[in-house]
């Protein structure tokens, strides 16, 4: 029996079709050059905002379809499945970065910017992560102070997800004494910033199409106008506020990624001849298969009935995560058996099953440690 998701409709099954064959048709050739540059090129970011496929649940007004976060969902699932060198840019962008703007940004703000993100003329990424500050967000260093007319920006970031391409930051930044009060978001726009330099496109073991920059704040200017929010102070409640629709967008990728390393080694195994016969058919093989089938299904059902919580605005920070922690560990365990039934072959990069093995290992670090999550759970027990 074939499974559909809850939040599915005829309209999104339209779209979807179309999407698939888009994401074959123009974006997966170019996969190699991107792993191989670090960095998916422009023309892309173009093409997805072209299909209306970013910002898919930010209003017509500006820019965006109009959707639920079932039509974020459903384009992070394709993506994941045709071409996932793209998948965590689109994450941060759409999913992520868009909405502190939809949720927290003033009415100009919405309009100056949004628009541009949607058809993929501006590229977005959120800047949390400090060298010495990880998920412990309470200690960030970075400052933003107000000087005459404007706010000005020292400090320094690092693994951050389109640092590279991207044309609006949002800073997490200090305007205040220590603790979570005194933090603020502030969008910097990165073209003509004199006092903002990007630093290394990071050499990672994974994602190597995504780039992921160190950058550097040395009295980088924003206008007072680029506050997230009516007052400062505001920016570690907007913060947790944003966590659930983050976590559950790794989890969603998650799920499709599991699915994709369960189909790939089960169309492998058929064909793959060991002593005489398709290894498939050895009971080790099939015993190994079926547990993972059946975990990428209890994912599925899990992170569908928290599509619909999100959707419904009852998504709490606890129940995301928990689809982020379980969902991340049952990914990379997904990818170890699958690699592992793809024996020698498993470890050569042609192989896709190498590249999702790799790339899985940071859904447990970003977004908030698997750690934190089991803290984050524990504490509501």
């Amino acid at each position: 029996m074939l499974y559909r998701s809850s939040w599915m409709t005829d309209e999104l099954d339209v779209f979807r079709d179309q999407f698939r064959k888009f994401l074959a048709r123009d974006l997966a050739p170019h996969a190699d050059k991107w792993r191989a540059q670090k960095m998916v090129d422009r023309f892309a970011w173009r093409a997805l905002g072209d299909m209306g496929a970013l910002l898919p649940s930010v209003p017509e007004a500006y820019g965006g379809l109009g959707a639920t976060f079932a039509y974020d969902a459903a384009i992070l699932e394709d993506i994941e499945s045709v071409v996932p060198e793209v998948t965590t840019g689109v994450s941060v962008h759409s999913a992520i970065v868009a909405h502190y703007i939809l949720n927290y940004g003033s009415e100009e703000q919405k309009l100056r910017w949004l628009p541009k993100m949607a058809s993929g003329e501006f590229v977005g990424a959120i800047a949390m992560t400090e060298p010495g500050t990880g998920s412990d967000l309470q200690g960030v260093r970075t400052t933003a102070r107000k000087q005459g007319n404007n706010y000005v920006i020292n400090g320094q970031k690092t693994f951050i997800t389109n640092g590279q391409a991207a044309d609006l930051i949002i800073v997490v930044a200090r305007t205040g004494g220590p603790g979570a009060k005194g933090l603020s978001l502030i969008v910097l726009e990165t073209a003509d910033n004199e006092g903002f330099r990007r630093g290394r496109n990071l050499d990672k073991i994974g994602l190597h199409a995504s780039d992921t920059s160190e950058l550097f704040f040395d009295n980088a200017v924003a206008p007072p106008e680029n506050l997230l929010g009516a007052e400062e102070g505001n920016g570690f409640v907007q913060l947790m506020q944003q966590l659930p629709q983050e976590r559950l967008s790794l989890a969603v990728g998650a799920v499709a990624s599991m699915e994709r390393a369960v189909k790939l080694t089960t169309d492998y195994t058929r064909e793959r001849q060991a002593f005489g016969k398709p290894i498939i058919e050895f009971q080790n093989t099939a015993f190994k298969l079926a547990e993972r089938k059946t975990e990428a299904v209890i994912a599925r059902v899990f992170v569908d009935w928290c599509i619909e919580r999100l959707v419904a605005g009852e998504l709490d920070t606890v129940t995301a995560s928990m689809a982020k922690w379980w969902c991340s560990e049952k990914q990379v365990e997904t990818a170890d058996e699958c690699l592992q039934l793809h024996g020698g072959y498993g470890y050569m990069q042609e192989y896709p099953i190498s590249r999702m093995f790799v790339d899985a290992r940071i859904q447990k670090i970003y977004g908030g440690t698997n750690e934190i999550m089991k803290l984050l759970i524990a504490r509501s027990l």
